[in-house]
């Protein structure tokens, strides 16, 4: 039989993440020992009041219906621990949404708010979940470049006018993946007002929101107007170490949240309860876990920064987020230097033109290894001696 997939699949070939995982594969079945710095997955358990309440409703018969879009607990305690965090304030019944995970709304966020041929402003380089969404709703990215001299903030003011005018959506991602950009309360602002002038809904990405060391992230809802014309996802992946569960949410305009919801209603009946009720208890006490936290995630990139300092490496320190954003060493294009590091130091490195052509140039190390493990890794980057030194 003839089985061919659908022109919407045309959008999902083979990526540099399925070929770089392919040979990473390969090189560990010829035995060699490989540092993995390409996954942004949390190394870390969660906390252990967490999985204490997980285990806890595990146990109870009761907790295994179907939960729909989410208890009125949970929404509770989002809203609470945005006023408590952020100073916003949410009506629960209203401007909170339960996700399974911040990704599941981001990819179908965009077939509620966009016909297609709609265009949506996207960050450029920006995590690839954002390009799925696009290509599930037809929609046209028109990509919004993140550059260097501009603190890798979107220039708004370059975006052209017959683009602002077809455009329906922005999405922004703050502090970011790959990009550990932070944003500052004055951009936030512009946004809103660009929204306004513009008729544009904005999506904000926060899913980082507690992974920051000198300065705490703004969040786009703390800024006046910003539920008139968007919304927020989070997630208690990378704040709680508990990306396995799938739990996240979204905040903000009453209107698109109603319109998530009534998509999901018909894609999935709910997270499962006991992990709801540990999220509960994650959200109500994330003062207890959330500076503990932070404070390995900093080590970990003061070892690797220090590092790559030493080797010569001018690799930014991020303010934020579990990854640094370092530049390529020439004559090395983003994929040759990512293999490279593979086979001369057995480390693996994610190449930043995976996330869009914007990224040529550099690439993207994750903090998800101990002190120890990245202290190792710099071990072998300074015995690549000739190929690293010469082209720094």
């Amino acid at each position: 039989m003839n089985i061919t997939l659908s022109h919407k699949m045309d959008h999902f070939k083979p990526s540099i993440f399925s070929e770089l995982a392919a040979y990473k594969k390969q090189k560990l079945q010829e035995g060699k020992e490989l540092i993995d710095l390409s996954i942004g997955s949390p190394d870390l358990p969660p906390p252990r009041f967490v999985m204490d309440e997980l285990q806890k409703h595990v146990a109870d018969p009761s907790q295994y219906g179907y939960s729909l879009t989410g208890i009125a607990e949970l929404h509770e305690a989002i809203a609470h621990y945005y006023h408590r965090q952020f100073n916003v304030n949410l009506q629960a019944d209203k401007e909170v949404l339960t996700l399974m995970g911040s990704q599941d709304g981001l990819v179908h966020l965009p077939m509620v708010l966009c016909n297609p041929g709609d265009t949506i402003l996207v960050p450029d380089p920006g995590y690839t979940a954002y390009d799925a969404g696009i290509s599930l709703a037809g929609a046209i990215p028109y990509q919004m470049p993140l550059k260097e001299e501009n603190q890798f903030l979107p220039d708004l003011e370059k975006i052209p006018e017959e683009i602002r005018t077809r455009a329906k959506t922005m999405i922004l991602n703050f502090p970011g993946n790959p990009v550990p950009a932070l944003a500052t309360k004055e951009f936030f602002e512009r946004v809103v007002q660009f929204a306004k002038e513009n008729q544009i809904l904005v999506i904000h990405d926060f899913a980082y929101s507690e992974l920051y060391y000198e300065e705490k992230p703004f969040s786009f809802l703390s800024v006046e107007g910003s539920k008139e014309v968007g919304v927020e996802f989070n997630s208690l992946s990378k704040s709680f170490n508990m990306a396995g569960c799938r739990i996240g949410y979204l905040a903000g305009n009453e209107h698109i949240l109603d319109g998530l919801r009534r998509l999901k209603s018909n894609l999935d009946y709910g997270v499962f309860l006991p992990i709801q009720k540990a999220a509960i208890t994650a959200l109500n006490n994330s003062s207890e876990f959330s500076g503990p936290l932070r404070s390995i995630y900093k080590k970990r990139r003061d070892v690797l920064i220090k590092g790559l300092h030493q080797l010569g490496w001018e690799a930014a320190s991020p303010k934020a987020s579990m990854f640094i954003w370092a530049k390529v060493p020439k004559p090395f294009t983003s994929t040759q230097f990512a293999y490279k590091l593979i086979d001369e130091a057995g480390i693996v490195v994610t190449p930043g033109n995976a996330f869009g052509k914007e990224g040529e140039g550099y690439v993207r190390i994750a903090l998800t290894q101990n002190e120890d493990t990245l202290q190792k890794a710099v071990t072998r980057l300074r015995d690549m001696g000739t190929v690293l030194h010469a082209s720094l």
